[in-house]
């Protein structure tokens, strides 16, 4: 399905519009790998899709034993690639619910991440992976010249990882999630990296939605006028930006950065300014992701509010 048209019903696969890595998923749903090999193999020089689809994949693998029989059965680059994803989506879900089982699992995690840097030393997506688990140990390396809070945390990690991809998307979210409060960080050491590191970026890159995507973590229902903060000078200048720089360049793009285009949408229409965020979900098509939509309530609901709001079609019987 293209991704500007929308036939009445939203798609929540994370796959979107990658027909290869959907038909991957199903693959995996089924307990087969051949599919998963095959998508992730081709994307050994392009890093931003490979961490994509493997992350993808991994969430689907993740309840069965389909990576550790991969990789057990035909070990590869791309059998530990997916293996160290899934340990690390085990272990940060056990850490989440307080699971005592925590520990073994990042510990498994970390084995298995290693296992993945060494078999394809010039692939980040694996210290990718590491970074993601940081929140777990909580390193506390000094922060840059820079920012006003002088946060600690992963930063020779995420410094590692910008030797082999300046630019890596996953890495700089991760990195930030670091810092989120409901990680054991604060407000203000997440907004000072989310506008050192976006500020780093050109104007055209996507990562200079990272301020927008603090300003949802940071949402506070019960805080007085909390939905008025996009429409605030700042943050309209914020959106704006990314709407006139990075907007355009995701005709260019080989598949729909669907997550990316929902924070955009979602701050032009928190900011009133329908007209931009109608062709943001117009882009989208029928593609919806549950953030940012899902920290102001239901996402469908959320999702709907807003194309209905701009004049878009919306689901049947919403």
């Amino acid at each position: 399905m293209p991704a500007g048209s929308f036939e009445g019903q939203y798609v929540w696969s994370p796959a979107a519009d990658d027909r290869a890595l959907a038909q991957a998923c199903v693959d995996v749903r089924a307990g087969r790998y051949f599919g998963a090999h095959e998508v992730l193999r081709e994307t050994r020089r392009d890093f931003e899709l490979r961490a994509h689809r493997s992350l993808v994949l991994a969430s689907e693998a993740a309840g069965s034993d389909l990576a550790e029989r991969w990789l057990d059965e035909e070990p590869g680059p791309e059998a530990a690639l997916l293996w160290a994803r899934v340990a690390m989506l085990r272990a940060l879900r056990m850490a989440d619910a307080g699971d005592r089982r925590a520990g073994a699992l990042e510990r498994i995690a970390r084995t298995a991440c290693e296992r993945a840097a060494k078999l394809a030393p010039g692939d980040p997506t694996p210290w990718v992976a590491q970074l993601a688990l940081a929140r777990l140990d909580h390193p506390q390396d000094p922060a840059p010249q820079g920012l006003l809070t002088s946060p600690t945390g992963p930063w020779y990690l995420l410094a590692h990882i910008l030797r082999l991809d300046p630019w890596h998307r996953e890495a700089h979210h991760r990195f930030l999630s670091f810092f989120f409060a409901r990680h054991g960080g604060s407000s203000s050491a997440g907004w000072d990296v989310a506008a050192f590191l976006s500020q780093r970026a050109a104007a055209s890159s996507p990562l200079r939605l990272l301020p927008l995507v603090a300003l949802v973590e940071d949402y506070d229902p019960d805080a007085p006028l909390a939905a008025r903060a996009w429409e605030q000078p700042q943050w309209i200048t914020a959106a704006t930006g990314v709407y006139r720089n990075w907007f355009p360049t995701v005709a260019d793009y080989r598949f729909t950065p669907v997550v990316d285009l929902a924070y955009l949408g979602h701050a032009l229409f928190m900011a009133k300014l329908e007209f931009e965020a109608r062709e943001v979900l117009t882009a989208m098509g029928p593609y919806a992701s549950r953030m940012p939509w899902s920290a102001f309530g239901d996402p469908e609901e959320q999702l709907t509010k807003a194309r209905r709001a701009c004049g878009l079609p919306v689901p049947h019987g919403l």
